[in-house]
C-alpha cells in the first residue's frame, strides 16, 4: 500500500497572484491605449512579461482577460466610493434627514469621484478605458457603464430626488442630477487637463477642484430649493 504526502509549496500561490496581477495591469494599459481589437494577446503577453499561454491559463482568452480588467476596475471604484455612497444610502433611510445633510452627502460623493478620476495608480489608463466604453460595443464596456451608474450616479439621483421631494423617475430629478454631475464628470476628460496645462493633477489641484465643486453644488441647490418653494404665479388669460 502506497502512502502519499502532499507537499505544500508556499511560494506558488503568491507567485501566481503576482503573475495574474501583472497581466491585469498590463492589459489595462493596453486596452486603454490600443482598444480591444488592436490589443493582441501577443502584445499583451509581451507587455506583461509572460509567456503567451499564461493569458489562457489565468483568463481563458482575450475576451476573458478584458472582462477581468473591467471587473477589476469596477471592484476598485466600488471600494473607493463605498465610504461616501454607503453613508448616503444610510442617510436616505432616515425620514428626518435634513436638506443640509442630504446636500453634504451629495458633495461628499462628488468630491470622492473627483479623486477617483484624478488620482491613484494607472489613473490615465483607467480614465481612458472609461472613455473607450462610450464607443466600444462589447459587453464588457457596457457593463462598465451600467455598474458605474449603479455605483455612483444612482445614489446621487436618490439624494437629489429626496431634496426636491420627487421620485427618481421624475424627469426633473434626472435633469437636475445630470446637470450637477456634469461639473464633476468634466474632469474625466484628458482635454480638460490639457487646457489646465497639466498632466496628472497634483494633490493641491485636486483639493482646489473638490472645494470648488462643493461650493458650487451648495450654491446651486440652495437657489434651486428656494425657487422650488416660491408660489407659482397665476396664469393671466388675456381676453
Amino acid at each position: 500500500m502506497y502512502s502519499f504526502t502532499l507537499r505544500h509549496r508556499p511560494g506558488t500561490h503568491v507567485r501566481g497572484e503576482e503573475t495574474r496581477r501583472r497581466i491585469l495591469d498590463a492589459a489595462l494599459e493596453m486596452f486603454a491605449s490600443h482598444g480591444y481589437d488592436a490589443a493582441s494577446t501577443r502584445l499583451l503577453a509581451e507587455r506583461a512579461g509572460v509567456n503567451l499561454p499564461a493569458i489562457q491559463y489565468y483568463f481563458g482568452s482575450k475576451e476573458g482577460l478584458h472582462r477581468a480588467v473591467v471587473a477589476h476596475l469596477l471592484e476598485y471604484s466600488e471600494m473607493f466610493m463605498a465610504p461616501v455612497t454607503s453613508k448616503a444610502r444610510a442617510l436616505l433611510e432616515k425620514s428626518d434627514a435634513t436638506p443640509e445633510a442630504l446636500t453634504e452627502a451629495l458633495c461628499d460623493i462628488f468630491e470622492r469621484f473627483v479623486s477617483l478620476v484624478s488620482c491613484g495608480e494607472q489613473v490615465e489608463a483607467r480614465r481612458l478605458l472609461w472613455a473607450r466604453a462610450e464607443v466600444e460595443s462589447a459587453a464588457a464596456p457596457q457593463m462598465l457603464h451600467e455598474e458605474g451608474r449603479r455605483q455612483v450616479f444612482e445614489p446621487c439621483l436618490a439624494l437629489v430626488g429626496r431634496l426636491f421631494g420627487r421620485s427618481v423617475d421624475d424627469p426633473q430629478t434626472l435633469l437636475r442630477t445630470l446637470a450637477l454631475f456634469g461639473q464633476v464628470t468634466i474632469f474625466c476628460h484628458t482635454s480638460v487637463q490639457q487646457v489646465m496645462g497639466t498632466g496628472v493633477l497634483d494633490e493641491e489641484r485636486v483639493a482646489a477642484i473638490c472645494a470648488l465643486v462643493r461650493s458650487q453644488t451648495r450654491a446651486i441647490l440652495r437657489d434651486a430649493l428656494a425657487d422650488s418653494k416660491k408660489p407659482s404665479k397665476p396664469t393671466v388669460v388675456k381676453k
